[in-house]
């Protein structure tokens, strides 16, 4: 749901989506995007073999992500957004849902519903209740299923406050206030954001029962590095993003580390 940017309101939070929907998507197509030369081949790479899984997308923008999946062979897969801005021929083994991803216990179509992957491709930010949200996400995961989260690295936002407001990366990393910015896909809307800290977004995974699978950093690879190189001067400053492969902490609380 972003590329270069992520958007949250304090009071409706997904408003902002609602207007931003349709620029997202034509920012998702341009050549240098980093949703396409960054985010995307390694959200792919993580996801693995999908032949024969059930894929529940939350917040997927126009569901184009979630048809290449069911091309590459999943099945019975459901995309979620509240836009409702979707693909008008979505392949067989698709249904689009207009939802909101903070009220996933009341989402129609959904109850009782089983997934083997749950994804939250830059939608998480979206969720007014985070511990809430993956509770309802978890309980929708078939057995031996995983989610696969992904959120702005925050040091980003930091980096950029400091910057505009004069201070420090560490005062503004660990800053609880709200801060605002001009849309990077549609300049006539100003975004609204809570900050947030590794630390915290660690907690919330805890809270929620959730385990750190797997954690990637993904980078520009060497051959996009050539051809992009104004990129790859913005992910030296800015970081990216982080990719999370999450799984149920299981019922004797005992997890095996992954590194």
């Amino acid at each position: 749901m972003s590329d270069d940017s992520q958007a949250d309101s304090p009071g409706d939070s997904s408003r902002p989506w609602l207007e931003l929907a349709p620029d997202y998507e034509r920012a998702r197509t341009r050549e240098d995007s980093l949703d396409r030369i960054v985010e995307w081949p390694a959200q792919r790479d993580l996801l693995g073999d999908v032949t024969g899984r059930s894929v529940l997308d939350l917040g997927c923008g126009n569901g184009g992500k979630l048809a290449e999946l069911v091309r590459d062979g999943a099945t019975a897969s459901v995309g979620v957004d509240v836009s409702g801005n979707f693909l008008s021929d979505p392949p067989p083994g698709v249904e689009f849902i207009r939802g909101d991803l903070s009220e996933l216990d009341s989402v129609p179509g959904l109850a009782g519903r089983r997934f083997d992957r749950i994804l939250f491709l830059q939608s998480f930010g979206y969720a007014k209740d985070p511990v809430r949200t993956l509770q309802a996400a978890r309980a929708m995961l078939a057995d031996d299923g995983f989610i696969l989260l992904t959120r702005t690295q925050p040091i980003r936002y930091a980096v950029e406050r400091a910057e505009q407001n004069g201070t420090s990366l560490g005062e503004e990393y660990f800053s609880t206030a709200s801060f605002s910015y001009v849309s990077g896909w549609n300049d006539h809307i100003t975004l609204t954001k809570r900050p947030y800290t590794i630390s915290a977004l660690l907690n919330v995974f805890s809270a929620a029962g959730l385990w750190i699978e797997a954690a990637i950093e993904p980078q520009l690879s060497e051959d996009a590095r050539r051809r992009y190189p104004h990129k790859q001067a913005w992910m030296n400053k800015y970081l990216g993003i982080l990719l999370f492969k999450l799984r149920p902490i299981p019922a004797s609380g005992s997890v095996l580390s992954a590194g």
